[in-house]
């Protein structure tokens, strides 16, 4: 019996250990790049070198013949080598493995190459190949590779992660009259006929996801602010230029001497080039040596507002802090993407405050990440700052509001309870420590610990790893002298959690003549404000009046006409904020919320301020007034704002407040002063608008149904210069018809994804479609929508889903609307879980708007 006991023992070990080895090998295989592939490939390789080729044709429509020579030190060879090529398997032609062919095995994305055809330490393969072009963004006279998070595999067979870093030997062969850009210099040029090949030297250490080129019909333009730079670009508006082009090198010189200094480390780089493109997908991204830029954030003229410029000079500066925080020190995962944006937006704010002097930037960072931060923070579909990833297939879905806008609040929050110069001094020893190398968060943690007594990984742990906000409610009594004898602040977790958020804010007891300001420093569920005590009972309390805190506070609901009045700039932006979230939980009408920013719109002066009370006046007109709601205000709403634009106000100002009489300005009488304003029938002193403003104005008349609304975009279609620009609308044409079937035909032409290549046109055509004024006529494509969202998400980059959704259901807060979405969950109960949390994110003012407008009516 022990004999067989024993026996038994023995086979369910061998068993065990068999079907333990059968999951390890089948993680490594399974399609994309798991976690366990990626641990297992960082212990087998190292020395990684590329050299690619790429033979550009014509026609784009034409294959791009290309090869590859990976050079590479092998430490295992237990496992097969697999290399990440997510193509059709016919795309690859030839694989030579140490000068010995090998016949093609291609598996799940992966090429799979026998440990008998390799050798411990050096190896040599080479792969001949058609590039894939899912991610070289084809144009018929230019294109451009993006490969972030995990694109670089659908163009050339690599390890597609992170933490394996090379570098890369490049040669392109273009049509002659086409230029280059890449992240080395050209050494050699050689035309052959109607081509010409461009070799690149050896590039730098990067990961995948950063290498690049840009090939096509492009002007160039080459200054030395400092460090020589090149720039390739389309734009051929010569007012643009001439206004934009030094500014544009000189923001680079100046965010590139800040991070010098601020870090204390050189430029890492050969080079610091860009390339300026029409038709990009994102504000801007970090290739190194090569970066990239949505044309018409670059090019401004006269007509630009003051936002307009800081958010271009933060946008070179973001993408410049990537050539530290992401390109020379990258994460080792992209669970920890985050920490490469935190920075990058982190260190833009401050390379903002001697760039532009006179701006408030406590107020700027304020207005540019909070209401962005709460969008996603009070969702359904809200999540920790750092995600599990599991495979980086997904990598794509963890891009969003939580990690671009609330993880810079969270480390402001983090330097200003270190101490600036201590924060300074743990940032410079973790890019010395892990540069041309890759980081983890614990890694950072580690490194701040050491310059501070606060509790680094129980502070971070709910900052970092938890999701959500606080919810603060307050005792205050007083006693019979009418002094405050009782002040307490309790803060609770939105989701009913037992988190508690460790935060440092003001509080503002406003008097007559002056306004007492209070630090408070929150550590516990319930905070004492000893200061307090004793204090004259104040007019009015205002909660985060420095902007500094994150949640929901407290708020006079009675008397609101005091945020107006209140002098401190980020007072009145972070109360304004505070009143449109205590609105959507429900503690202040709709009503009472939008009778306060009129008031606003009627006596705001500054420019970031007023965006904050628009938008939300915005918001609420058309999410949650109902159609009576709508009609009572409208007229009063309409003449507000003509009669505000005729006052002597800047030209800031009134871009913003054209901006908003633009978009609700659907009345009769509105339209036609909006169509005489279009037509330069008559203009408005002091507003500065340029051509894309008159474009959207004709695009609202159409959606307006102007009687003349034919003619206007007929009109509009024919005025452009600009051949780039005229594509667009050409593609948009149709969305906005006044002939339904015509947008229905729109609409169906999105499943095909050719027609979704220029994503943000399609957004923009969507959101022409599903205007609230349209809804009726379109809510019948709200499933159709939801039906294809997770092909979005196979065929998009990594902002497209999201944007899909914010431009389609995400436009509604009817009950249809919000049936159809309950209905789809239901009937898919396997919905993806990721694409689930960024429906839940774009839905939030749908479901909100249920109970909101149930209570008003």
């Amino acid at each position: 019996m022990k004999i067989f006991y024993s026996l038994l023992c023995f086979f369910m070990l061998i068993s065990n250990g068999f079907s333990q080895s059968k999951e390890k090998e089948s993680a490594l295989f399974e399609s994309g790049v798991s976690e366990q592939l990626a641990h297992f490939r960082k212990k087998q390789i190292s020395e990684v070198q590329y050299n690619l080729s790429f033979e550009i044709p014509n026609q784009k429509e034409e294959n791009i013949n290309a090869h590859l020579t990976v050079n590479l030190n092998l430490s295992d060879l237990s496992q097969p080598l697999l290399l990440d090529f997510r193509e059709k398997t016919s795309n690859l032609k030839k694989i030579v493995v140490n000068g010995k062919n090998l016949a093609i095995v291609h598996q799940n994305g992966h090429i799979v190459i026998s440990p008998s055809a390799l050798v411990s330490g050096k190896n040599s393969i080479s792969i001949s190949f058609i590039a894939g072009n899912l991610s070289l963004n084809r144009n018929d006279d230019f294109l451009y590779t993006l490969l972030v998070p995990d694109r670089a595999s659908t163009v050339f067979p690599c390890f597609d992660q992170p933490d394996i870093k090379a570098t890369y030997k490049l040669s392109l062969s273009v049509p002659k009259d086409w230029s280059v850009l890449a992240g080395a210099d050209v050494k050699e040029k050689v035309e052959k006929g109607d081509f010409t090949s461009y070799t690149f030297g050896e590039s730098d250490k990067m990961s995948t996801y950063l290498f690049s080129f840009v090939a096509g019909k492009f002007k160039n333009a080459t200054q030395q602010p400092g460090l020589e730079m090149t720039m390739l670009y389309r734009e051929n508006s010569p007012e643009k230029f001439r206004v934009s082009a030094d500014t544009i090198f000189n923001l680079h010189q100046q965010s590139l001497d800040f991070l010098e200094k601020y870090t204390k480390y050189k430029f890492p780089f050969q080079k610091l080039d860009f390339a300026s493109i029409p038709v990009f997908q994102y504000g801007g991204m970090e290739h190194v040596g090569a970066i990239q830029y949505r044309e018409s954030t670059l090019f401004l003229d006269n007509s630009a507002t003051d936002s307009e410029k800081l958010n271009r000079a933060k946008l070179i500066a973001h993408e410049t802090s990537h050539m530290w925080f992401g390109d020379l020190v990258t994460m080792k995962w992209f669970d920890d993407v985050w920490m490469k944006e935190v920075f990058a937006n982190f260190m833009a704010d401050k390379i903002m405050n001697p760039i532009f002097p006179k701006v408030n930037h406590n107020l700027q960072f304020f207005t540019a990440h909070y209401p962005s931060a709460y969008a996603e923070d009070r969702s359904l579909g809200t999540h920790p700052i750092k995600q599990h990833l599991a495979n980086l297939k997904n990598a794509g879905s963890l891009y969003g509001a939580i990690i671009y806008n609330k993880a810079p609040i969270m480390m402001r929050q983090l330097e200003a309870s270190m101490g600036k110069e201590q924060f300074q001094k743990g940032i410079q020893k973790y890019i010395q420590k892990y540069a041309n190398d890759n980081a983890d968060w614990n890694n950072l943690v580690e490194i701040l610990d050491a310059e501070t007594p606060l509790d680094m990984k129980k502070w971070s742990e709910v900052w970092v790893n938890k999701s959500g906000r606080a919810i603060f409610t307050n005792k205050i009594e007083h006693d019979a002298q009418n002094k405050i004898k009782i002040f307490d602040i309790t803060q609770q977790a939105e989701d009913k959690s037992d988190n508690i958020w460790p935060q440092v804010f003001q509080i503002g007891l406003v008097y007559d003549k002056d306004v007492k300001v209070l630090s408070v420093n929150i550590n516990d569920k319930n905070t004492i404000v000893k200061e307090a005590v004793g204090l004259e009972k104040p007019l009015v309390v205002v909660y985060n009046y420095n902007g500094f805190g994150y949640g929901v506070f407290p708020l006079d609901g009675k008397n609101l006409n005091y945020i107006a009045s209140l002098k401190d700039e980020v007072a009145r932006a972070s109360s304004y904020s505070n009143l449109y979230e205590n609105t959507l939980i429900g503690n202040i009408s709709p009503d009472q919320a939008f009778h306060c920013f009129l008031k606003a719109v009627q006596t705001e002066e500054n420019e970031l301020v007023l965006r904050i009370a628009s938008n939300s006046l915005n918001t609420i007109y058309w999410r949650f007034f109902t159609e009576n709601q709508q009609n009572k205000v409208q007229k009063q709403l309409e003449g507000i704002l003509y009669e505000r634009l005729q006052a002597k106000l800047s030209a800031n100002i009134k871009k913003t407040l054209f901006g908003l009489f633009s978009s609700i300005a659907y009345s009769n009488s509105a339209k036609a002063s909006l169509y005489k304003v279009w037509n330069r029938e008559i203009s408005i002193s002091g507003l500065k608008l340029n051509e894309d403003d008159y474009t959207n104005m004709a695009m609202n008349l159409a959606i307006f149904e102007h009687p003349k609304a034919d003619e206007i975009l007929e009109k509009t279609r024919t005025s452009f210069t600009n051949p780039d620009k005229q594509k667009r609308f050409e593609f948009l044409f149709p969305s906005l018809s006044k002939d339904e079937s015509v947008r229905n035909a729109f609409i169906e032409s999105l499943k095909d994804d050719k027609n979704r290549e220029k994503e943000s046109w399609v957004s923009v055509g969507l959101a022409n479609v599903h205007h609230p004024l349209r809804q009726e006529s379109a809510q019948k494509y709200i499933r159709f929508s939801l039906d294809l969202v997770d092909e979005i998400q196979r065929t998009g980059d990594i902002f497209f889903p999201k944007d899909w959704l914010d431009n389609t259901v995400g436009k509604y807060s009817s009950k249809f609307a919000f049936d159809e979405v309950k209905r789809f969950l239901k009937e898919n109960p396997n919905f993806s879980p990721i694409l689930k949390r960024k429906l839940f994110q774009s839905t939030d003012l749908l479901y909100k708007a249920q109970n909101i407008k149930k209570e008003t009516e």
